[in-house]
């Protein structure tokens, strides 16, 4: 493509090139567009320099006034998949570093540990405004959660203590 389009920041074409590869289509299949002003400010035409218009992969295009940059367009039904990805892949995350600092801190029963942390998420997430995400500091969290229901963990000093005391 760079020999085709020598014109085009051979940086860019490589960004789009390595993108194509990873998202498992060849170069035949990537279709570039260039965007190119007109007459009217308010107006820029798109032109076809590789692949088709029919193509359902993403698209890639390069505006003739800044070579350095490339944009990509997605279908918008594909644009909501990966958003509700990462909406899950976040979640799950999520879930995955609050189930460590659980165990962490070991709980005598860890279901019961994970309601009453949860339940105050989603107060927080309740008094802060709903647009933003949470910001939480489980380790914190969890710790005050022990403090609030020592209950709720294993005191390992008491456990470990009178098993030193026999020996």
């Amino acid at each position: 493509m760079a020999n085709k389009d020598e014109k085009y920041n051979l940086e860019v074409i490589q960004k789009i090139n390595a993108l194509s590869k990873s998202l498992g289509f060849t170069h035949d299949e990537q279709t570039l567009l260039e965007i190119k002003k007109t007459d009217d400010k308010d107006i820029k035409e798109l032109h076809l320099k590789n692949g088709s218009w029919d193509s359902d992969n993403p698209w890639f295009a390069i505006d003739e006034d800044d070579d350095k940059k490339a944009y990509a367009f997605i279908p918008a039904d594909a644009f909501a998949q990966m958003i509700e990805a990462l909406k899950n892949s976040q979640q799950e995350n999520f879930n995955l570093k609050l189930e460590k600092t659980i165990w962490q801190n070991v709980p005598i029963d860890f279901e019961d540990v994970w309601v009453v942390a949860m339940d105050e998420i989603r107060v927080k997430a309740r008094k802060e405004d709903p647009k933003k995400p949470v910001s939480i500091d489980l380790d914190k969290l969890i710790v005050r959660i022990k403090k609030e229901h020592p209950n709720l963990f294993i005191n390992l000093k008491e456990f470990i203590q009178p098993q030193l005391g026999t020996k």
